[in-house]
């Protein structure tokens, strides 16, 4: 039975929603709900599958977690939070600096994820082995294999090839760092990272951008004259939706091409805009097919948009008219894929794919089958942080209501 009630926080009201889950989470804001979920059951924030245990990686997944607990951490000032992310970095992070489980010649540039938050403890506690750690990361991204123009590679073992994916996994450290150490001389090669994506994939009929690029075009999924993958993947979206905001928080006000990237988003966003499902406020796992036959709402893509149109919103990249698209977004993520965690003051998300990528063994040849052939799961940690994300802008947001 669905439920209208108030999230409180302290004496002030949050939100008005309405959701199926019961008044047992009633007690504190969503975002901290599944904080709650995720410090259970991810204890040590070593395994993110308990159910099917595996050796411990130096994985992305964990970083998009962690800097959900870092913005509830940051409006909360809860220690509980910020022992959590320092416990789950120090895992990896040696005393010297190093940062075990992690291979800088991989060239993987999913591995610079998390280096945003070693930098963040590293402001934090001043210690300087968090520094250090993430000195290797932005020494990756200097070795990093580019195409000609001058874009990243995804991963060695993906030459020639740009995904979207690698937008979130790479530059909003990139920025981050260079802001640290007053590096000026990369903003341009930042900015440069979304303007040859948008340039190589975004398709001007329907405002989306593909899902890979590969220059060589000599991959079976890439379009022999493009070089662009075959479908508009949410998820990838949703990943370059946040690495946008995210990095124009650190780059300069009066750069050059910082309006370049305000246009960017402009045009993301009015996409975005344009294929929310109107009734339910959420978006498909390919989102130009809505009707086709095994698609479905995917709960990580709308959470990555909601964060996105929210975050810029409020930082003033984005006019506030379209706020009303997060607004709905949050609405329908709470009612289609909130429910009861295991114990009270939890909850779950349903509905996040596990994964969807290109190329490899077994090949992904980006076709709509293959797409909505992956798993889809409750509790996925990329959708479980995209979501404490978009939760946490959601609450900041709904003050000034």
């Amino acid at each position: 039975m669905k439920r209208s009630f108030f999230l409180k926080t302290g004496l002030a009201c949050l939100f008005v929603i309405n959701y199926g889950v019961s008044a047992t989470a009633q007690t504190k804001p969503l975002s901290e709900a599944m904080a709650a979920t995720v410090m259970d059951i991810w204890q040590d924030s070593l395994n993110l599958d308990p159910a099917n245990p595996k050796p411990v990686k130096w994985a992305y997944d964990q970083g998009v977690i962690l800097e959900g607990i870092e913005a509830i951490w940051k409006r909360t000032k809860s220690d509980t939070y910020f022992k959590y992310l320092q416990k789950s970095m120090d895992f990896f992070v040696t005393e010297d600096g190093g940062i075990s489980r992690y291979k800088q010649t991989d060239y993987n540039i999913d591995n610079v994820k998390n280096g945003r938050t070693l930098l963040s403890l590293y402001k934090i506690t001043g210690q300087k082995k968090y520094f250090k750690a993430a000195t290797l990361l932005w020494d990756q991204l200097k070795r990093q294999p580019r195409t000609q123009e001058g874009g990243f590679w995804h991963k060695k073992i993906y030459p020639h090839q740009m995904w979207l994916d690698g937008l979130y996994m790479g530059e909003p450290f990139y920025a981050e760092y260079a802001a640290l150490i007053k590096k000026n001389k990369a903003y341009n090669d930042i900015a440069n990272q979304f303007i040859y994506m948008e340039k190589n994939a975004r398709d001007y009929k329907t405002g989306l951008l593909y899902h890979g690029w590969d220059e060589s075009k000599q991959e079976r999924w890439a379009n022999k004259t493009t070089g662009v993958s075959p479908n508009f993947w949410g998820r990838a979206m949703g990943w370059y939706g946040m690495a946008l905001v995210d990095v124009l928080e650190y780059f300069p006000e009066h750069h050059p091409k910082r309006k370049v990237l305000l246009n960017i988003l402009d045009r993301l966003s009015i996409a975005i805009g344009q294929y929310q499902d109107k009734n339910s406020g959420l978006w498909y796992d390919i989102l130009d097919q809505p009707e086709r036959a095994g698609n479905y709402k995917e709960a990580s893509a709308s959470c990555m948009f909601v964060y996105t149109i929210s975050k810029a919103v409020r930082k003033g990249y984005l006019d506030h008219k379209y706020f009303s698209i997060a607004k709905h977004g949050f609405q329908g993520i709470q009612k289609e894929f909130i429910e009861d965690g295991a114990k009270p003051g939890q909850v779950n998300l349903k509905g996040t794919v596990s994964v969807s990528g290109l190329g490899g063994k077994p090949y992904r040849d980006g076709s709509y089958a293959y797409y909505i052939s992956e798993k889809v799961i409750t509790n996925d940690p990329k959708g479980v942080g995209a979501f404490i994300l978009a939760a946490s802008e959601m609450e900041i947001a709904s003050k000034d209501l």
